[in-house]
């Protein structure tokens, strides 16, 4: 996918078809009144006031209508620099255009306005010369948009759009977006019957259905086993704690605003749990450590709430409710490293059975400059992010550096990842900690008798089970493979009267065998219900008619495939056995 902003001629296209927008809205609305029309990484967009009107996608073609038609006029655009008290003057009519005039600063900055024809705006440009360069454009969606991105405010009108050179280009990019809208994961989620959210819930709540709720648990005994093997003690804990808790931790004073609201029950006040950390600290805490019991690592599949912006709520994607993949694992000094190459071997391990290959590291750093955000010591921060440097170079890990994006106690490792569509998801972080040990007054006993401070490793695999799921329905397009598949197998008999018993007993020789299948022998045509099962992309169709039965064999067909096979039922067996256990990867990329 381009980004439009970084490309400086799509830019400047893009800025200038913005204009080419407002000036065609003008025209069907005459008294429509303009915020601003920036351009983003995915084309441009206008805010409008349209009073009383409400616009939906259905007005978009009328509105490129009126483009296509201004554009064939070929009007110059022509800039014009004014003074402050001239800017006043000319949008003295437009509230929105006089708000931004009035924050500017004539002293340090030029004040300009662009004309093209009958429309003129304010702006700084640059623009194309004339709107006849503006030809292959295409309005993508509207929607509500905050005045400022202030609830308190008007919503206004936002129309996205995007141009590009050539008819060729769009033409791409609009498979693009067809390509998006197939791999959707709230398309997929509905479709398949998922996941579902409702009002009376919440936004970013989401409520997992029975085939969405199997996909989870899936993921989440997948990771418990791999943790398990590796050493790791897996806990529960309360998804709550009291603001005293975050206060210890250091949380309340830099993660406060994405806390829900603070809830108060007798003389003490709690807050839903937006992380993990403070509760696996303490149970760090509940017994003394020696040096050798180290390392720790404690592990939970852990529910926790944090406020997203209605608007920024995303299906799975972006939700105010949450299960982290998350464990802390509690070192001495000499094991950072150690301890830290076995977390960068499991991320690689599982993202192999994922089949995840696109991705990159980002060693995330504090911004020195900022001593609001970022603890002040900085001892502390040279040595956690030289170590950090240090463990990736002798892994041969090549990463790329992000000056203020680490956490507040501490630098972290962030995986960033190019799904099939979209901008790049961060999935799998890892962070060092020095700091939280030190708040919670944590301890072990070292070799020399005396108490010391442990480091401590945070790390989530997934991230959250909810975004990975995101990630994954959109990457196999909700094909899943056969051992996430909520249904594996869909036993068919080609008449149920004939062969209905036959079916049965091979859906109940596989179930027994814990194979998760669907016996479908309703009073349908065989072709009916064969493309029923393509449709909900069942792995496997095992199709039963008299010779099979005979034979006491099966004939399967594999999702996407129409050519059968036959083999005994044994055979079949040990084949998905074979495909679960080795984790195959059968994704549509």
């Amino acid at each position: 996918m381009i980004n439009i902003k970084e490309d400086e001629k799509l830019s400047v296209l893009n800025h200038s078809c913005a204009h080419l927008l407002a000036q065609a809205v003008k025209h069907l609305y005459p008294k429509a009144l303009f915020w601003v029309g920036p351009v983003i990484e995915d084309g441009f967009y206008y805010d409008i006031d349209l009073g009383d009107i409400t616009l939906t996608d259905e007005d978009l073609p009328k509105i490129e209508k009126e483009m296509k038609k201004i554009a064939k006029d070929g009007k110059r655009i022509v800039r014009e620099e004014i003074s402050k008290s001239e800017a006043l003057e000319r949008f003295k009519n437009d509230p929105y255009k006089i708000d931004l005039i009035e924050r500017m600063n004539e002293d340090e900055e030029v004040i300009s306005c662009y004309t093209q024809g009958d429309f003129t705006d304010l702006c700084r440009g640059p623009h194309v010369e004339s709107v006849k360069e503006l030809k292959h454009f295409k309005l993508i969606k509207s929607s509500g948009a905050y005045f400022k991105g202030d609830s308190k405010n008007k919503v206004l009108q936002r129309i996205y759009g995007i141009c590009f050179e050539t008819e060729e280009d769009l033409n791409k990019y609009l498979e693009y977006l067809e390509e998006c809208k197939m791999r959707d994961h709230r398309k997929i989620g509905r479709e398949q019957e998922l996941f579902m959210s409702h009002n009376l819930v919440g936004s970013g709540m989401p409520l997992w259905l029975p085939n969405g709720a199997l996909i989870r648990k899936q993921l989440e005994n997948y990771i418990y086993d791999k943790e398990r093997r590796l050493g790791y003690l897996h806990v529960y804990t309360p998804c709550v704690g009291t603001v005293d808790l975050y206060k210890t931790s250091g949380h309340w004073d830099h993660y406060k605003e994405n806390m829900f609201p603070v809830m108060k029950v007798d003389e003490e006040e709690f807050v839903l749990r937006p992380m993990n950390c403070p509760h696996h600290m303490l149970i760090y805490k509940n017994s003394l450590h020696s040096y050798r019991d180290l390392p720790i690592r404690i592990g939970e599949a852990a529910t926790d709430f944090r406020y997203e912006a209605s608007g920024a709520v995303k299906g799975l994607e972006r939700v105010r409710c949450m299960c982290q993949n998350d464990a802390h694992l509690f070192v001495r000094p000499d094991q950072i490293g150690e301890e830290f190459k076995k977390v960068v071997g499991l991320i690689l391990d599982v993202y192999k059975d994922f089949g995840i290959t696109n991705y990159k590291f980002r060693l995330s750093l504090r911004d020195p400059e900022d001593t609001e955000k970022y603890f002040d010591d900085d001892q502390m921060w040279n040595e956690a992010e030289n170590t950090l440097r240090q463990v990736l170079d002798s892994m041969d890990i090549d990463y790329f550096e992000a000056i203020g994006e680490a956490a507040f106690y501490g630098p972290k490792l962030d995986v960033e990842v190019k799904p099939a569509v979209g901008p790049e998801v961060t999935l799998s972080t890892c962070q060092l900690d020095f700091l939280l040990p030190r708040r919670f007054d944590l301890s072990y006993i070292a070799s020399n008798g005396e108490k010391q401070v442990p480091v401590v490793i945070h790390r989530a695999i997934f991230g959250t089970f909810d975004r990975f799921t995101a990630f994954f329905i959109e990457e196999c397009k909700g094909a899943f493979p056969t051992w996430l598949a909520p249904t594996q197998v869909a036993v068919m008999p080609v008449s149920a009267e004939h062969q209905g018993e036959y079916a049965k007993e091979i859906a109940d020789f596989l179930s027994d065998n814990d194979i998760r299948v669907k016996l479908d022998d309703r009073n349908e045509k065989l072709g009916y219900r064969l493309r029923e099962a393509q449709t909900s992309k069942i792995p496997y169709t095992l199709i039963l008619g008299d010779n099979e039965k005979n034979d006491k064999t099966i004939s399967y067909r594999l999702y996407g495939k129409k050519e059968t096979t036959t083999v005994t039922k044994e055979e079949f067996l040990k084949l998905l056995k074979q495909e679960i256990e080795n984790k195959a990867c059968n994704k549509e990329m």
